[in-house]
Order: C-alpha cells, then structure tokens, then sequence
C-alpha cells in the first residue's frame, strides 16, 4: 500500500494499476431544482423515470481519481491534469466504488475506470496532462458519436451557439444557488478524498468543485431548450491547463455549443465552458460536458414530434 503526500488515501498497485480505497460518496443535490422542478437526484422524480432512487452527481467521483492522478502523474497534475469521463451506470448513496488507473507507455495518458462492489463499471475514460498528443477520451468519443436526428426538445439551438463572458467565484461558505443547494465547506466536510490543499491559506477548488464552479450559473444566457424536462451527466471533462483554480478568486468563463448527439431515449447537447482570468483571452481550463435530456421527461415530446415531422421514424 502507498500513501500520496496531502491525500489520505491508501492506494494499492497491482499489475500496472493504481487502485484506489473504497468509498461511499454522499449524495448533496436532493434539494436540486431546475426550471421550476426537481431533478434527478431528487428520489421522486428518479423513480418515476426509472432509476432506484435519485443519483450522485457524476463529477462527485472525479475526486477519487484526483489523488490516482497525483500518484501517477505527480503533483503537477493539480494544475495541468485532465479527467475525462463517460459515465456508464449511477451510483446511489450507501453504495461502495473505487477509482482505477492504468498508465499508458507515454508516460502522461492513462486509462481510468471506476466500478461497484459489484463489478458494476460506473465510468471509464482517460486522466493525462496538458499537452499529450493522445487524445482524451471524450475527444475520442466525439468522433464517433451517433448524430441527433429530428430534435424536439433541442430543436432550437446550434453548434456554435455561445454565451457572452460571466463572472464566476467560489468562497469557501458560498450557497451556490438553487442547482447546487450548499457550499464548498459543507462539501469538504463529506468530500470521499479530504486534503489540507483544499482549507489552506491559498486553498484550491477541488475537480468535482470545478464543476459546480462553472455550472451553477448555467441559468444566466440559458440556451433556448424545450422544457421543462430533466437530464442527466452522460460525458463530462475537466482540464486545466495553468492552474489550479483558486477559492476565492474571480473568474471569467463562456459556454459554446459544440455537437449534438442522441439515443432512443435521449437528446444531448454538448458544451464546452472555457476558463480565464478577467480580462484575458488565454484560455487557463475547461469542462466538456454532455447533457442528455430524457425524452419522456418532457411532456409534450410526442404531440410536438408528429407536428414537426409527422409519421416519420426516430
């Protein structure tokens, strides 16, 4: 067993893989609401859509990579890693998983994967730095996704769509909103990997808090989608490239639609949120993140689909 310096984290390797602790991630958004309804980590709406009760917000496990990818890749990755994921299965509070990473050749890529205590895999998708030539795994994804034909629910928007610049902060006992009902400190209190990085002086925003940091203004220059309608994390990558992101610190950021893709039961909608100083036209991290809205979650997808393309087939 190996320790990481400002991790407690015990990490085991095992036939070339760094193998993280089990762990039981807290749920946080049951208080959630979007548009004027839950979502789906409220238990309620999950089950009338199929699932056993509401989700843990995905980016919740790329804290378990965090410590994988310092083992690996050394304290640089904090300000120059990559996680890039594409989530496979939800996970339920009360539920175990661990993080695994295995290092390529090249010596800054990696294959990552996260299961249940029941072999569930979860997630899978690559860790790396800024500056690999090898492409991260949604980058991969990206080239062979199925393209969204006869959009209902996105019919309105477009690749390229962009928001103006919106400031963005996060203190320490910030409430960060309707979306996300709590603050970094309540976060840090439950957090699966604590760190004395993410309290000190000069504290550092956790990878999963990156998320927050960025999308908790997502209401502000909304794109124009049908709704309401509930949709869920299916692909989500966080990148710095000159970090890390400090608390406490102005940011700037813009969203840009970048590709549709869709499913029997989904349109999704992938957006790429870029990261600056203020003022500044040099990019320092972003997030891709693919949002797939659930078709029977927005009540008048069938009457609008026949009026829009009648008896033709999805």
């Amino acid at each position: 067993m190996t320790s990481v310096d400002s991790f407690q984290s015990n990490l085991e390797e095992r036939d070339g893989k760094i193998i993280g602790p089990w762990r039981q991630p807290r749920q946080m958004l049951a208080e959630q609401t979007y548009e004027g309804h839950a979502s789906i980590h409220d238990d309620a709406t999950a089950q009338k859509l199929g699932f056993s009760g509401g989700t843990i917000e995905g980016p919740t496990h790329f804290s378990q990579f965090v410590p994988l990818g310092v083992a690996a890749f050394g304290p640089e990755f904090l300000s120059k890693g990559c996680l890039s994921a594409h989530y496979r299965a939800p996970v339920f509070e009360g539920e175990r998983v661990r993080a695994i990473l295995q290092k390529s050749d090249s010596g800054d890529h990696a294959e990552i994967r996260m299961e249940r205590d029941d072999e569930t895999e979860i997630l899978v998708g690559s860790a790396s730095m800024h500056g690999t030539s090898t492409p991260t795994a949604l980058e991969a994804r990206l080239e062979t996704l199925r393209p969204l034909e006869q959009p209902v629910i996105l019919r309105d928007v477009k690749v390229g769509d962009k928001s103006s610049r919106i400031t963005v902060r996060m203190d320490m006992d910030q409430h960060m909103g309707d979306l996300y009902p709590f603050s970094l400190a309540t976060k840090l209190k439950v957090i699966t990997e604590p760190s004395p990085l993410y309290q000190n002086e000069n504290a550092i925003i956790p990878f999963e808090m990156i998320s927050v940091l960025l999308n908790h203004v997502a209401r502000e220059g909304a794109y124009r989608t049908r709704g309401p309608a509930v949709g869920l994390f299916a692909d989500q990558e966080i990148k710095v490239y000159d970090g890390p992101l400090l608390v406490g610190h102005d940011y700037e950021i813009e969203r840009e639609i970048i590709a549709f893709s869709g499913s029997r039961r989904t349109e999704s909608m992938w957006v790429k949120t870029r990261v600056f100083e203020p003022g500044s036209n040099d990019v320092i991290a972003h997030m891709l993140l693919n949002t797939a809205t659930l078709k029977a979650s927005y009540e008048a997808y069938e009457q609008e689909f026949a009026e829009l393309y009648g008896n033709q087939g999805e």
